[in-house]
């Protein structure tokens, strides 16, 4: 008699030989700090990055999806697969607006080369599995968006941070010399992209200007190697008062030469659970190779949700959400500032007032640690308040002074609790701290 196979691997506790790319998965930071967050029921979250629940358009989506189900074969065509590029309509429209946030011409873009993802993030995890092999480079500010750098690492490909300027912006001199160094070693062909998260960033909400864009892009321009720019613009919409005076690397002279993925999405200034985000890529090689992979994932971008944010954009309603939201959030940001600010700041910490997007981005008084192994972050925890430790967000170590807090999913009572016990923690530990 024969021994079920399925039993016996249990019983000698075989499992999955995993590929080299697999066995480089590593549990997300976030993902393992939420879960310790989520042992405590009455925790409350400054850490991630949700949109106002309480915001979200189900007005407006209960009637557009009455509007799609009302036209006959149009509707039945919503409920089926879509083009793997994305709805035409859906491009045009998108298409459309980043010539208006630029300024641009009608004819300066083309449709074909924009299509549409699940969020910008497939748009980030294509892109570096379409561009680069395990051991290359990525050029990356500091701080940057922490999830980028799982991608990163979990591609085996390596973040070079950039040298940055006390003000936030890419210090491009430094960065020349940083390449002629890279040359000198050997690894100048294996730099192959450089990421930007441009307006009101995530974490900090700092925005690079057109200026040093420019310069750049020039800098780029210059190299014997080719150097891609992925420009994520995912909080370009997310202003308080002023959209950010800086046309996007799609519309900027030094950049025409180089391959350059301009990455968005709908989500935030939306609806995040629709999950819809957009891309415009300028070389034609690169796009066809994340198309064909995006294809192999998921043919294409659920086109019901697709149709959803197609006819808020169509109608109007995509923009009259925006406005309010755009009032909302910066109500948000400044109750949770002045809830912070007093204390604090006679303590020590610092921050800027953002301008937009959905954080503030705190430095503690004479570099007290503050990562997910610190006293203070664990002070945090038992008071009852999560946040993200900047740390996650530096490609180097030793930046271990910095928190995210993100204002998005709280109401303005649960910001002022939250805050109230962030401070309590702050208080404690930095007296200790500094005594």
């Amino acid at each position: 008699m024969f021994a079920n196979p399925f039993n016996l691997c249990l019983v000698l506790g075989m499992r999955a030989k995993l590929s080299e790319l697999g066995s480089r998965q590593k549990p997300s930071d976030i993902t393992r700090l939420m879960a310790i967050a989520l042992e405590q029921p009455n925790m409350l979250s400054l850490a991630a990055g949700f949109t106002d629940n309480e915001s979200l358009p189900i007005g407006d989506v209960h009637e557009i999806v009455g509007e799609i189900a009302g036209s006959g074969s149009a509707g039945k065509a919503a409920l089926q697969y879509g083009a793997n590029k994305g709805r035409e309509g859906l491009r045009a429209l998108l298409a459309k607006r980043i010539r208006s946030f630029d300024t641009l011409s009608e004819d300066a873009l083309d449709n074909e080369r924009l299509f549409i993802s699940n969020g910008s993030q497939q748009a980030l995890y294509l892109a570096i599995q379409t561009l680069c092999d395990p051991g290359d480079y990525v050029l990356v500010e500091q701080p940057t968006y922490f999830v980028f750098l799982e991608i990163l690492q979990g591609f085996g490909v390596n973040a070079l941070p950039m040298p940055m300027e006390a003000s936030g912006e890419i210090d491009v001199n430094g960065l020349e010399s940083l390449l002629v160094q890279a040359e000198v070693d050997g690894i100048l062909e294996k730099i192959k992209a450089v990421y930007l998260v441009s307006y009101f960033s995530n974490p900090s909400g700092h925005c690079v200007s057109e200026k040093v864009k420019s310069d750049l892009g020039a800098l780029l321009s210059r190299q014997k190697t080719t150097v891609a720019v992925i420009e994520d613009a995912a909080y370009r919409e997310l202003y308080y008062q002023d959209p950010f005076e800086s046309r996007s690397s799609l519309a900027l002279e030094e950049f025409a030469n180089l391959p350059v993925l301009y990455t968005s999405t709908l989500t935030k200034p939306y609806a995040s659970g629709l999950k819809v985000g957009y891309s415009y890529c300028s070389d034609t090689n690169w796009l066809n190779s994340m198309l064909n992979v995006k294809g192999q994932q998921d043919f294409g971008t659920a086109n019901f949700a697709q149709a959803i944010v197609e006819g808020a954009l169509e109608s109007g309603r995509f923009d009259t959400h925006l406005r309010a939201l755009r009032l909302l959030y910066e109500n948000k940001m400044l109750t949770l500032q002045e809830s912070l600010a007093p204390s604090l700041k006679s303590l020590g910490w610092k921050w800027d007032q953002p301008l937009g997007g959905l954080y503030l981005w705190l430095q503690s008084p004479n570099e007290m640690r503050t990562d997910a192994d610190s006293p203070f972050h664990d002070s945090c925890i038992e008071e009852g308040v999560f946040y993200v430790p900047g740390d996650l967000c530096f490609a180097s170590t030793g930046n271990r002074d910095r928190i995210r807090l993100s204002f998005g999913a709280l109401n303005t009572d649960e910001i002022q609790e939250a805050a109230r016990r962030f401070v309590a923690a702050a208080a404690s530990m930095t007296k200790s701290a500094t005594a």
